[in-house]
Formats: structure tokens, C-alpha cells, sequence
């Protein structure tokens, strides 16, 4: 059986339970002590010297890190990933988009948010982050215009990459009130058979 070893609250661990949840493969889900430098011991970096969760262990001894790699892993041979290479192309298109253009800024934002003191000198980073986020919310509201999902009209990895933070958005400070097609693809994620939420059940 397969093993993750990711923190129930964060976007990027969420994204890998959230697609083996959906393509019911069975796991075993290993809560990792962040805050308390779980990341750093020996055995963790054993598996992923970058000491950063989640990470996928395959079978003993073989470790995948990173989401999104461990999303098109899992995804490999199933309808969460086209077989055609051109949609292929773009799922992976909107993977680099979600670690680049995305993440950075409304997982960070959310960070300082939810887990620094109201003092903290990170909070001078908000009007910034948020600026960058709401580029990509942005980008996303344009390209949602009259699409169900992102690649194909077809629920895909592409999707659970950037529902993960998007969804938790507001938990930064973005007001999702500009964005009716991010919304309500938003709605149709959680409504996909299998759909579970973050840190908690269906």
C-alpha cells in the first residue's frame, strides 16, 4: 500500500488525498509534524532532502516528491489524465501555472494569515501577494468563461491542482466576489464523485 507523508491542512498535500480519494486507491496517510521540523529529521530527508511535504513513498525505498509530479504519477492511465498529447500539453500547462503564477502567492498569502501573529513582519508581504494572486484568479476567471474544467471540458489532475488553494483563497484575505466562473467551477469540483475536503471528510 502506498504512503503519504503530508500535513492534513496544507494546499499541496491536500491536492495528492484528494486525487487518490477520487481514484480510490488505497493509502495510508502519515501526518507529518511541520511546525515541529518533521520535515528535517533524518528519515524524512532520507526520502525528500528538499524537506518539503507531501511526499509519495511507492514501495519501500522508492519516494516521489513534489504534488504536482506525485498528481501526474497517481493520474497516469486514468481519466484524471487525457492520453492525447496536445491535452496532455495543457494539463501540465496548468500545473506550472498553479507552482508558479498561483501557489507562490495565495498559498503564502494564506500561510502568514492563518499561522503568523498579527505582528509579524511577514504581513508587510499581503498587498503584494495578494496583487499577484488576483493576476491569476484573473487569468483563471478568463479562461473559465464558458468552460466547465480546465483541459477538454474534462475534470482532470489540472483541476485538482488549482482547487486546492483556490478554494482556500479567501482564508488570505482575496475576495472571490469578482470571479462568477472561478465560483462555480469551484461548485463542480466538490460535486465529482469522490470529492473529500481538506483536512476532513466528504
Amino acid at each position: 500500500m502506498m504512503r503519504v507523508f503530508g500535513v492534513a491542512i496544507s494546499g499541496n498535500c491536500y491536492k495528492v488525498r484528494l486525487a487518490l480519494e477520487q481514484l480510490r486507491r488505497p493509502y495510508e496517510w502519515v501526518e507529518v509534524d511541520m511546525m515541529n521540523d518533521g520535515t528535517h529529521t533524518p528519515g524524512f530527508l532520507a526520502m525528500n532532502p528538499n524537506a518539503k511535504v507531501p511526499v509519495l513513498e511507492i514501495e519501500p525505498g522508492k519516494h516521489l516528491p513534489e504534488s504536482d509530479a506525485i498528481l501526474f504519477y497517481l493520474a497516469e492511465g486514468t481519466a484524471l489524465l487525457p492520453s492525447e498529447p496536445f491535452a496532455r500539453a495543457q494539463v501540465l500547462q496548468w500545473l506550472f501555472f498553479e507552482q508558479y503564477s498561483h501557489e507562490p502567492y495565495i498559498a503564502v498569502a494564506r500561510f502568514i494569515v492563518r499561522f503568523l501573529e498579527s505582528n509579524h513582519p511577514r504581513r508587510a508581504e499581503l498587498p503584494r501577494l495578494r496583487e499577484r494572486g488576483h493576476q491569476a484568479l484573473a487569468v483563471m476567471e478568463t479562461h473559465l468563461g464558458g468552460r466547465k474544467y480546465f483541459v477538454n471540458d474534462a475534470y482532470s489532475i489540472a483541476d485538482i491542482a488549482l482547487y486546492a488553494y483556490t478554494h482556500a483563497a479567501e482564508e488570505a484575505g482575496f475576495d472571490m466576489t469578482p470571479y462568477p466562473a472561478v465560483r462555480a467551477w469551484l461548485k463542480r469540483v466538490e460535486a465529482t464523485p469522490g470529492f473529500v475536503s481538506m483536512g476532513g471528510s466528504a
